[in-house]
């Protein structure tokens, strides 16, 4: 199931694994080569090792899965273990974008219901860019959560089985 609207989305799934197996492996920032299309590469920053409200990481992306390749600077805004997972990515300290997961346990903890959302900054700057390209950027949002959930479920149902 997948919403948009303005400036942001999401995309939600199910997973025959505990919230315990699917919160390792979304907020664990180092795996997100196995998951996302675009973000190849990712490590912890500043001192930080694992997931808190605060620890800062960068993320290498290559756009759209071909190019252009750059480095984003990420810091974590929400840490709920076996419930949410959140982090804004950032220029000059200004939070541009903010990517999340929601977890819930469905049938007493032997499934979990995730929810991969984006939501941009509403500047100015990012109301033109939505406006002029957010019906492309949104579906290339689209198409990416779902590979990145589907990636998500293939690995959680491996490892609660």
């Amino acid at each position: 199931m997948s919403r948009f609207d303005a400036m942001n989305g999401s995309v939600t799934a199910r997973i025959e694994a505990p919230t315990s197996v699917v919160w390792d492996i979304v907020s664990d920032v180092t795996r997100i080569g196995e998951l996302s299309p675009e973000t190849f590469d990712a490590e912890w920053t500043d001192g930080a090792t694992g997931p808190a409200v605060g620890a800062r990481f960068r993320g290498h992306i290559k756009r759209n899965g071909r190019g252009p390749t750059y480095w984003t600077q990420c810091r974590v805004t929400v840490c709920e273990p076996e419930r949410a997972f959140a982090f804004g990515v950032e220029t000059g300290g200004k939070v541009l974008n903010t990517w999340r997961y929601d977890l819930a346990a469905l049938d007493g903890g032997a499934a979990t219901e995730i929810t991969e959302s984006f939501t941009l900054t509403p500047t100015v700057a990012m109301r033109v860019y939505w406006t002029l390209f957010g019906w492309t950027r949104g579906r290339t949002n689209e198409r990416g959560m779902t590979q990145t959930l589907d990636r998500v479920k293939t690995i959680a149902e491996r490892t609660a089985t």
